[in-house]
């Protein structure tokens, strides 16, 4: 998926501003945060907002579904082939999750962004660790709900859980932020309270990491 805009200036391009060049570094953004907080959205607007913003897909040995599209919605390959490749250390995080593996390539993420890209991966905490460790020049931000009770209601809201289920959101939630605290993988945390006031803090939080503004 690619947001590239006509007319608009890559994320690692230079463009001019009159009498001055306004260079944009290329770069991994990492979005991360419980399961409710909003991230999806977030990265959904980043897509169609930050020119030069591309999906990072992720690979997985997850059968492919109804709806879904190889190289767009996963590469899929065999549980063998993916073991094969990280093996081989081309994975900058992986992580198994229900009995399928998932990872994120660390070649095209390099390539993308050494061309001026600016790569949007939506990954949970422990893949967030590891991608600080390997790719430390990334921009990891932690989208946090407004409150425990805010966090319960989207849940409920969205009437895909049970009660127990519900229960184990919140849990899985509670463990995640204090990981995510405690780990300083992240050097940003935002609070998603009102999701366009949200989004704009990202951007401009990526425009300050990146060379920014691009408009």
């Amino acid at each position: 998926m690619s947001s590239d805009a006509p007319g608009s200036s890559a994320c690692g391009g230079a463009r001019s501003t009159g009498a001055d060049n306004v260079v944009r570094r290329g770069s991994l953004i990492v979005i991360s945060g419980p399961s409710g907080a909003g991230k999806t959205s977030i990265c959904h607007a980043l897509l169609e907002r930050v020119p030069g913003s591309i999906w990072s897909v992720s690979v997985t040995t997850r059968p492919q579904r109804p709806g879904d599209i190889a190289g767009e919605s996963y590469d899929f390959v065999t549980r063998e082939v993916f073991q094969s490749m990280r093996d081989r250390d081309e994975f900058l995080e992986s992580a198994e999750y229900i009995g399928n593996l998932y990872g994120t390539r660390e070649e095209p993420v390099r390539r993308a962004t050494a061309d001026g890209k600016c790569v949007i991966l939506e990954i949970d905490v422990q893949g967030g660790m590891q991608v600080a460790e390997r790719m430390p020049e990334s921009v990891r931000i932690f989208v946090l709900p407004p409150t425990r009770e805010t966090l319960e209601a989207r849940l409920k809201g969205r009437k895909t859980e049970s009660e127990d289920q519900l229960k184990k959101r919140l849990a899985e939630a509670d463990g995640e932020i204090a990981a995510a605290r405690d780990s300083g993988a992240y050097s940003y945390f935002v609070t998603n309270d009102i999701l366009e006031d949200t989004i704009e803090e990202v951007i401009g939080i990526i425009e300050k990491e990146t060379g920014g503004p691009w408009l």
